[in-house]
């Protein structure tokens, strides 16, 4: 409690009462007594009073009281006084006892100034600390006057100082003898911090905490912090103030000297306030209680340990308390040669970090000023205290070194951090000399291009680059034919770039767009070449058959020669895979002589592909057709659009409508890029679109194209193709361009009759590759090594010297070497992340000799002679995909008949359909992996047949019941094809018919069309196809719709149609006619089914 009290010594020592009250803030209301006031240390009682008039608290008396032995000492528990004799000290105990009132802690002395360097703290035997229950010190004798206030005397720290309000450090550790400011955030303990300053007692102890992210200004529990600290000295506070004028202080900025290290005992006091009761008193009743000389109320009891005469004051204050033994460095001989050695190398470190640290050549500046009075070398421990003070390490090092009473241990300690203090340092080093180096080097070359450009100008060599680029766009554009609209785009896009920095973002965005805009071929176009015969030429080079796809073409160009141009015109080839669609638009471009461009659209999903990105995105760029425009560099190419089929749809728009536009002859006259922004005229491009089919083909983009259906290949067809085109491709692709290796057109048949029967000739060609390259793999086999040797690599450094002709170049070339990556062994018991065993030649041989020179063809010898026929085409190919034409060679079993399919693949086939009756409920089962379409031409049939069966001669009487008995089962071989179309129909019903009249078909009668529930044929696709399959299968007559008699005479071959009957029939009745003719039941059938008249 801060209240100053007066001392009374009293007669009878063990008589004393002692009472205690508070009172209202005021002036105080000591005063001097006359025989004092009229002595001759009247100034200093009168400074004394202007002090007091500045207390907050009442001053009290003390009656009854008998000095001890601890009260008559000093606050410090010190020896007496610095210059005192016994008698002077005699003479202050005997004063003491004297009835003298005293009032405030600093009387006889001013408070000391709060920024009062270490070297001059309180002294310990100094007058007054203003702490409860201290004994206050005796005013001077007459005879010994005291020191005027401006004489300078040399203050001591207190050596003994048990009990310290203890303030946790976070981070790292102080050590004596170096300054640290801290922040105190805490209200009670900047309180507190105030307290001890205006007493004189600026003294506390500092403690790491354990916890690098805590951070507080009380202890709570002391094993939060290290027991080893430092016992340090305020020397100075700033109060930092909080920008807004209404509140309060929000901390205090403490400056702190440490003096020396000290241990925690034992937390007397965890940062918790004790409870005191105010009591209410009136005046009269504070007056009665002065009259009779009652002590002020004791502080209040708190539980744990009792707080000294020194800090009792703060038990008012939410701070913590702990009490504390000094700890003295061991003795140790200065003379010791590890001692010396340590701090040889300490100082060698110090001057190596300050080469590279500037901060720390001013700290050792200010450390060696420190110690200008004694050697250094004569003080190791405060040396390994400074090594750690000025560095940055982990807070547990330094805090073993604070902990050190060793000095050699702390030596080694200090040493250890300071040598990875003297790695940081050149590490931090090496990265600042290399970001300097490159910054002086990109410095360096800015400097001397920036002269070059003022040489080269100044010279008209060269031009500024700014300059330069805008006139070669302006070149450019002079060069082109552009439009009214975009040359006005273009000169105001160039303006635009000619009063923009170079470095300005905008300048370059502004350029690529000119970049762009200069490079599209405004105006510039290859000549065309509309000649009919070199068309002519060309196509019949490139392609063998496809005479309708050439007859368009060629009419296309006759239209074009006529005309002048061929503008509007968007091809769209259909057909299989492997029948050439796009080696078909290669042709054209090279027969019209135009620019060749192609790009897939399958799988696309964005429309910014077709139509370009904005400018104001980041990366922005025109679309695929504008691209075209600037690869090629014509307004007129050829460009093909692959896949138009397959376009995909997804967030980022519809592709397919954005084609509309590109290929509409009506829009692409203007066609508008998002990214050029201007119109760009796309009618002199020739678009030759491919497909596989045209049911995925959105129905407004189908419409503005020109379809041309590419039909598969007959047999003789792709035999012409295999031996012109196909096989010398392969021959040469496998290394037998020279060699006497030959393919026999039978073997060329069986391949396509027995392993190729697709609509293209894709596949047939990956069989012939696969030939020669069997071939070419039998003879370097059968020749062996002799005749085709391996070159061996020699080091390159050998082989320099060996071949003194070899040119420069190639030495360089041979020379390089690069690691061995060898890929992991297989092997079960060496994984892939094991190590593989290695002799010693594997290992001594790490790099692998690298070239560029291209390694040159071997000849075959002429004597070697190689025929590919069909006795051993099987050793070449292997087995025989397809074994048979047709399931049926001899008449089957009546309830099958034999139907044409169109495959998948591109290819006919010729399918048999089989059909069973078993007791059953009348159910129909479909086997064979039927789709959807063929599985309801089996119920028409069926239907059909159940309403016709008195006339077909199944049942008695027209009104019998037919199949409530039975279940019918309908198979189509070969189950894993799927099976799909209704050209299945004609053959479904003869197949039931053939079943229940228990009559047998011929096998050479093939079928295919679709019917309808009162027995019409209707026309089907795929005919050359099928027609193929039944001329591949021997098949001697084949009934078709007859509304697909003309594709049939039109484009089916003649070789394909020879030793083939075609019959064309409009209804089932000719149907069942022509294929039970001949039969009983047919004859009964020209009455009750009779063929119309025609």
């Amino acid at each position: 409690m801060n209240i100053l009290g007066s001392i009374r010594a009293v007669a009878g020592p063990s008589a004393r009462s002692c009472s205690r009250r508070l009172c209202d803030p005021g002036p105080s209301r000591w005063t001097a007594p006359a025989a004092l006031a009229s002595s001759s240390r009247a100034p200093s009682y009168a400074l004394r009073l202007s002090l007091a008039s500045h207390r907050t608290f009442c001053s009290s008396t003390v009656t009854d009281y008998s000095p001890t032995a601890v009260a008559r000492l000093p606050r410090w528990v010190n020896n007496a006084k610095p210059g005192s004799t016994p008698d002077q000290q005699s003479t202050d105990a005997t004063e003491a006892k004297k009835d003298v009132r005293l009032d405030g802690a600093e009387d006889g002395q001013s408070a000391p100034p709060a920024s009062a360097p270490p070297s001059a703290p309180p002294s310990s035997s100094s007058s007054g600390d203003g702490s409860d229950n201290a004994d206050p010190p005796p005013p001077p004798p007459a005879d010994n006057p005291p020191p005027s206030q401006t004489s300078i005397s040399k203050q001591s720290v207190p050596e003994v100082y048990p009990q310290v309000l203890a303030l946790p450090i976070a981070r790292r550790p102080l050590f004596p003898g170096f300054y640290k400011a801290v922040v105190i955030r805490n209200p009670e303990v900047v309180a507190a911090v105030k307290e001890m300053m205006r007493r004189g007692q600026p003294y506390l102890g500092a403690f790491l905490l354990k916890d690098e992210n805590v951070d507080s200004d009380i202890i709570t529990d002391v094993n939060s912090v290290h027991p080893v600290g430092v016992f340090a000295q305020i020397t100075s506070v700033f109060t930092a103030a909080s920008n807004k004028e209404d509140e309060k202080e929000e901390g205090l900025t403490a400056v702190l000297y440490p003096h020396r290290r000290i241990r925690i005992t034992e937390l007397v006091k965890g940062g918790q306030t004790a409870k005191v009761e105010t009591v209410e008193s009136t005046p009269a009743e504070s007056t009665v209680a002065e009259s009779e000389g009652q002590l002020p109320t004791p502080p209040p009891e708190r539980e744990g340990p009792s707080m000294t005469l020194q800090t009792s004051f703060l038990e008012k204050y939410a701070v913590s308390v702990v009490n504390v033994d000094n700890l003295a460095t061991q003795p140790y001989n200065k003379d010791d040669q590890h001692i010396r050695a340590f701090m040889s190398e300490i100082v060698s470190v110090f001057k190596d970090i300050a080469q590279l640290n500037p901060l720390f050549r001013d700290q050792i500046a200010n450390f060696s000023i420190n110690q200008v009075a004694s050697n250094v070398f004569d003080e190791p421990d405060k040396l390994a205290d400074f090594a750690a003070a000025v560095s940055t390490g982990d807070p547990n090092e330094l805090q073993d070194v604070l902990e050190s009473l060793i000095v050699k241990d702390r030596l080694s300690k200090a040493l250890l951090v300071l040598k990875k203090e003297l790695i940081n340092a050149q590490l931090q080093s090496k990265l600042a000399r290399d970001v300097d180096s490159k910054i002086a080097k990109r410095q360096r070359e800015y400097y001397l291009m920036e002269q070059l450009k003022n040489i080269k100008k100044e010279l008209g060599m060269e031009s500024d680059g700014k300059d330069k680029l805008i006139e070669k766009f302006k070149e450019r554009a002079a060069a082109l034919k552009m439009p009214e609209a975009v040359r006005k785009v273009f000169d105001e896009e160039l303006n635009k770039l000619m009063h923009l920095e170079p470095a300005a973002s905008e300048a370059n965005v502004t350029r690529n767009y000119l970049e762009w805009l200069t490079q599209i071929p405004w105006g510039r176009h290859s000549p065309e070449n509309y000649s009919i015969s070199h068309a002519q030429k060309v196509l019949d080079e490139d392609h063998y058959g496809l005479k309708d796809v050439k007859d368009r073409i060629l009419e296309f160009l006759a239209v074009g020669k006529l005309r002048g141009t061929v503008e509007g015109k968007i091809i769209c080839l259909v057909g299989p895979p492997g029948v050439g669609k796009t080696s078909i638009g290669k042709s054209i471009a090279r027969a019209l002589n135009r620019q060749f461009f192609r790009f897939s659209v399958g799988g696309l999903t964005d429309v910014a592909e077709i139509k370009g990105h904005r400018r104001t995105y980041v990366g922005a760029l025109p679309g695929k057709i504008i691209q075209a425009l600037r690869r090629v560099g014509t307004e007129n190419p050829l460009v093909l659009i692959d896949e138009v089929d397959k376009i995909g749809r997804g967030h980022n728009g519809d592709p397919a409508s954005a084609l509309l536009e590109m290929l509409d002859p009506e829009q692409n006259t203007a066609f508008l890029d998002h990214y050029m922004d201007v119109p760009v005229d796309l009618s002199r491009v020739l678009f030759v679109c491919t497909a596989n089919m045209l049911d995925t083909i959105p129905a407004p983009l189908l419409d503005r194209m020109e379809v041309l259906e590419v039909s598969g290949y007959v047999s003789e067809e792709k035999a012409q193709i295999a031996s012109k085109y196909l096989g010398p491709q392969a021959k040469e692709a496998a290394g037998l361009k020279e060699a006497d290796v030959q393919l026999e057109p039978s073997a060329i048949d069986i391949l396509i009759k027995y392993y190729c029967r697709e609509s293209g000739v894709r596949n047939l060609k990956k069989h012939i590759d696969k030939i020669y390259r069997k071939a070419a793999l039998k003879i370097v086999q059968d020749l062996g090594e002799e005749v085709f040797p391996e070159p061996t690599p020699t080091p390159a450094p050998e082989a320099t010297a060996a071949d003194t002709n070899k040119s420069e170049e190639e030495s360089v070339k041979a020379a390089s070497t690069v690691e061995k990556q060898d890929a992991p062994p297989n092997a079960p018991d060496a994984p892939e992340t094991a190590t593989p065993h290695k002799s010693a030649e594997e290992k001594d041989d790490k790099e692998r000799v690298v070239t560029t020179v291209e390694r040159k063809p071997m000849k075959v010898p002429d004597t070697v002679h190689v025929r590919i026929s069909p006795e051993n085409l099987k050793d070449y190919v292997g087995p025989r995909v397809y074994h048979k034409d047709r399931l049926y060679v001899h008449p089957p079993p009546a309830g099958v008949s034999t139907g044409l399919g169109y495959l998948g693949n591109g290819s006919g086939a010729v399918m048999p359909i089989e059909a069973l009756s078993m007791p059953g409920k009348g159910n129909l089962q479909l086997t064979g992996k039927l789709g959807e379409v063929i599985r309801e031409s089996a119920q028409i049939a069926l239907s059909w047949v159940k309403s016709h069966a008195y006339e077909l001669g199944i049942t008695k009487t027209p009104d019998e019941v037919f199949l409530t008995d039975r279940d019918i089962h309908v198979h189509m071989p070969e189950g894993s094809i799927g099976k799909e179309g209704p050209s299945a129909g004609t053959a479904l019903l003869s197949a039931f018919v053939s079943l229940f009249t228990k009559t047998k078909i011929s096998p050479d009668i093939a079928m295919t069309g679709e019917i309808s529930l009162v027995g019409m044929v209707l026309p089907v696709g795929g005919l050359k196809e099928k027609i193929l399959a039944a001329h591949r299968a021997g098949i001697k007559t084949i009934i078709a719709p007859a509304d697909n008699r003309p594709d049939i005479e039109e484009n089916v071959p003649e070789s394909v149609k020879t030793g083939i009957r075609f019959v064309y029939v409009e209804n089932v009745h000719e149907v069942l006619h022509e294929v039970f003719r001949g039969e009983p039941v047919a004859e009964r059938w020209k009455d009750t089914l009779p063929l119309e008249q025609s």
